[in-house]
């Protein structure tokens, strides 16, 4: 069955089915036997305004699923209004969006919406954090694969709402040739060569880890690279020798404190797995009042 929010959610490359199916599963956690307190203490025919506030700075997402939580828990009974798009920036004290309907369907999906727009508007937050410290270079920063399981979709949304560029969703759109791979192949031409061979309509990145391997890829005609835990001389360096051959990406135990130094080096893309394995939610509330 159709949502008025498919739309929306496929124009921002998300399944409304697959969000829909999620959706699901995080109400039967909550709702295994219905919600016996506002049953018990919420009158039937109660109505209420919901509002959602930000309480700390920063920028939003995920308030489209939101809505649809309430839609799933409360069907055409809902009123959604005053939703920011995603992606603003938002102060303490902001309205975000706002709920109308049966208080006790707003009561019902409240924590659930919270959760995946207080996760989302994290992600995107922090995203910005590394977006604004990169500034003025031509660095990118990127996400990662390091996501919560069944979240991947909604966290590199989250990633490009909060200015950020996607890595690969998968271990097949795109190859991904690391060190293990490199182990096994012998070598980082010949795992290069390997995947080019087998796949060779799909991009190949390889990761190195000092510069007489970036100099091997640069002359087999590898065009991305990996710079797996350099210092930032070293960085600098291969940007030197790349020379516009390739596209070069940081990554490796890299801190927003350091993020403007490894950019001056030169290198294209800063891939962060903090985006999304361990960022903290950001601060959203619901606030009730009976209609």
């Amino acid at each position: 069955m159709n949502t008025p929010y498919d739309d929306e959610l496929r124009a921002a490359d998300l399944d409304p089915e697959a969000i829909r199916a999620q959706i699901a599963e995080a109400l039967a956690e909550d709702l295994p036997g219905g919600d016996v307190t506002s049953t018990a203490t919420i009158a039937a025919d109660a109505q209420g305004v919901g509002v959602f506030a930000a309480r700390e700075s920063g920028v939003v997402a995920g308030l489209g699923v939101a809505a649809l939580v309430f839609h799933e828990v409360m069907g055409d009974t809902v009123t959604v209004t005053d939703r920011l798009p995603d992606g603003a920036r938002v102060e303490p004290g902001d309205v975000v969006m706002r709920v109308s309907g049966p208080t006790r369907g707003l009561l019902t999906a409240e924590r659930t919406a919270l959760n995946y727009a207080s996760h989302l508007s994290g992600v995107a937050t922090a995203t910005s954090h590394w977006v604004d410290a990169l500034a003025g270079t031509r660095a990118r920063v990127l996400d990662t694969r390091k996501t919560l399981p069944t979240y991947r979709a909604l966290q590199k949304y989250a990633v490009r709402c909060g200015g950020g560029v996607n890595h690969r969703f998968s271990l097949s759109d795109r190859a991904m040739v690391k060190d293990n791979h490199v182990v096994a192949a012998g070598g980082v031409v010949p795992a290069y060569e390997a995947v080019r061979a087998a796949y060779p309509e799909l991009r190949v990145e390889v990761e190195v880890t000092d510069l007489d391997q970036l100099r091997e890829l640069l002359a087999a005609g590898c065009t991305e690279i990996l710079l797996d835990n350099m210092d930032s001389a070293t960085m600098a360096e291969a940007v030197r020798l790349t020379d516009g051959r390739a596209t070069l990406e940081a990554s490796g135990g890299l801190t927003i404190e350091r993020a403007r130094e490894v950019a001056e080096t030169g290198v294209d893309f800063i891939s962060v797995g903090a985006l999304t394995h361990s960022v903290k939610v950001f601060d959203l509330g619901l606030d009730l009042s009976e209609g």
